[in-house]
């Protein structure tokens, strides 16, 4: 980007500006304009969201629901498309059924002693069925939801009281920071090319100013992360835990004996440290997907292929076999919980949702965990106007922290954080870890050394050394980089991995996915918003994993296999190149950032 002359911006001048709308977004504003409508103040409260619109994005849940139905007393899940109460859940242990996952020598005798007694255990089609769910587990009193449906449930609800604005296809560049506080947001510029540089159309983007401004943009969002670079996080503090889960919407086959209602978890497959899930709808709709964790080891971690191995499994296929594919998407999942909470206030700022450290990584609960940290930053606020008092630091840290330290979101967070540690020494030390964090209210877990994403990634060589020869391996490579290909497909296939049988309708290439499941768009006048830091480190990179993990092939080798090519318009801002680069600048970053885009899915069925 070269540099140009400043600009002059417009600015307007609000109350309450807000960044992202999200479930912790929307359980702020739902309880806000309630409370203004009550306490008759009238204000002039404006959300941004980045997307198109605030119903895109897929992402089924299934959540016990305890904060919105103390929000919504009356709440029905079936008030709300794809809504459904939980009636049945189960957890499976899905063993391979093909022989090319990567099993440790502990867990494939673990996997013969399954088979061995399969005539006494709850064994069928190559996957067993937990006995029991531990109470921490279970989600029986709640309810499934698209997230996309119940945002568009919700703004409207919102919209309709008319005192709070929500604005999508509005991209937030940054926040406004002056002499150590949060003095409003600055919209992204438009009319650039995607180096950044103006065109004719230049229209800078505008200043909001506000006495408070309300971060919910995500885990991924930009002012999230430029809040972070500026003020640190609290000492002992980490987000070194992540994931990013692939997911679809489906149309099961007539056959599928799946009730709605129905809650199926799996771990064990298509690698041990692959999580998966299966919510089932009405209308013999279901939603889909898995999750792949930052403490994977292997460099080629694509998930979309990983996706569709896990949907052949025998015990899952017998359900999907003959659906169809409605749509597709892919977000990252901050997984560190509440070591990954970030400062939650400061001078004229304030943050909620799952960018705020609210995730349960035990219960692998975070909607709920979201739409609390909104309300009860909400009635916080709301006391400081009835006080007349600023939103500075002290005031927010009295009264919105104050009673999140109080609430079940902070006292189940405590009894998590330590959770999931020991799946960084191993799968089967981090399965003991969430049973005894679980089981002990949290007293006793798996410890182990937290490592960044980049300390677990083995380098190809590593990895396959064993699986493939060196000289084959060097001539996979030659081959993937002349034809401008991931390895992934290649080395799995390689390695013993079946090729996917397309059949047009579930099972379809990536790039079909992407027209079809994921209707990407991106319009136009908008500079890339993946950027690639440091070019030196790019050229000596040898692992690349941004292009092996990439959700939507949007990152791709580059002629003279340097830097890699980024193509905006294929990007669903998944994010998960952000915390996937191997590589480090000085400053202890990745060397991928990822500002606020515009665009990304685009798809009404989530």
């Amino acid at each position: 980007m070269t540099l140009e002359s400043p600009v002059e911006r417009q600015q307007i001048d609000v109350d309450i500006a807000c960044v992202g709308f999200g479930p912790g977004m929307g359980g702020f504003l739902t309880h806000l304009t309630r409370a203004l409508e009550t306490e008759g103040l009238l204000l002039q409260v404006m959300c941004y969201e980045r997307a198109d619109d605030i119903g895109f994005g897929v992402s089924g849940v299934v959540t016990r629901g305890r904060s919105i139905k103390k929000t919504f007393p009356e709440f029905l899940p079936t008030d709300i498309p794809m809504g459904f109460p939980v009636l049945e859940e189960r957890v499976l242990y899905l063993l391979d059924p093909v022989g090319a996952s990567r099993r440790s020598l502990s867990l494939r005798i673990l996997d013969r002693v399954l088979r061995l007694c399969k005539g006494v255990l709850p064994y069928e089609e190559h996957a067993v069925q937990f006995p029991f769910l531990p109470d921490f587990m279970r989600k029986h009193d709640g309810f499934l939801l698209s997230i996309g449906q119940f945002n568009q449930w919700a703004g409207q609800q919102i919209m309709g009281s008319g005192l709070a604005q929500i604005w999508p296809g509005m991209p937030v560049a940054g926040p406004l920071i002056e002499n150590q506080t949060v003095t409003g947001i600055r919209l992204v510029d438009q009319g650039l090319d995607r180096d950044g540089n103006r065109e004719e159309t230049f229209m800078p983007g505008m200043d909001v100013r506000a006495a408070l401004t309300v971060v919910g943009d995500g885990p991924v969002g930009a002012v999230g992360q430029q809040l972070d670079r500026h003020f640190g996080m609290p000492k002992g503090h980490h987000q070194h835990d992540w994931a990013v889960g692939m997911k679809m919407v489906v149309e099961l086959p007539e056959h599928c004996e799946l009730k709605p209602g129905t809650v199926i978890h799996t771990l064990g497959f298509p690698e041990p440290e692959i999580f998966g899930f299966l919510y089932v709808y009405p209308d013999r709709q279901a939603s889909l997907g898995i999750f792949v964790p930052s403490w994977f080891k292997s460099p080629v971690r694509t998930s979309y292929r990983y996706l569709q191995h896990w949907m052949m499994h025998p015990y899952l296929w017998r359900y999907l076999n003959g659906g169809k594919m409605l749509s597709w998407g892919a977000k990252s999942l901050q997984e560190s919980g509440r070591r990954g909470e970030p400062f939650l206030a400061g001078n004229g700022y304030a943050r909620i949702g799952e960018g705020s450290g609210s995730t349960n990584v035990l219960t692998g609960s975070g909607v709920d965990e979201a739409w609390e940290t909104g309300t009860i930053l909400a009635e916080a606020v709301i006391e400081l106007l009835k006080a007349k008092e600023p939103f500075t630091k002290e005031n927010l840290e009295r009264t919105y922290v104050k009673k999140r330290r109080a609430s079940w979101v902070e006292k189940e967070g405590r009894v998590a954080e330590k959770a999931r540690d020991g799946f960084h020494a191993g799968f089967l030390r981090g399965m003991m870890g969430m049973g005894l964090a679980g089981l002990t209210g949290g007293k006793l877990n798996m410890p182990a050394k937290v490592k960044k994403t980049q300390q677990h990634i083995q380098s190809v060589s590593d990895y396959f050394r064993g699986k493939i020869d060196a000289a084959e391996l060097e001539k996979i490579k030659t081959e993937c980089a002349a034809k401008k290909l991931s390895l992934h497909d290649a080395l799995m296939e390689k390695c013993g991995w079946p090729a996917i049988p397309h059949d047009g309708q579930l099972l379809v290439s990536h790039q079909d996915a992407l027209l079809m499941g994921g209707k990407v768009q991106a319009p136009a006048g908008y500079a890339d918003h993946v950027i690639f830091r440091d070019k030196a480190l790019c050229q000596c990179c040898v692992e690349k994993i941004c292009i092996e993990l990439c959700s939507a092939q949007a990152i791709t080798p580059s002629e003279d296999e340097g830097v890699p090519e980024f193509d905006r318009e294929k990007c669903v801002h998944c994010g998960a190149c952000l915390w996937n680069c191997s590589q480090e600048t000085e400053e202890g970053l990745g060397n991928i950032e990822f500002r606020a885009g515009a665009g990304g899915l685009h798809s009404a069925v989530n």
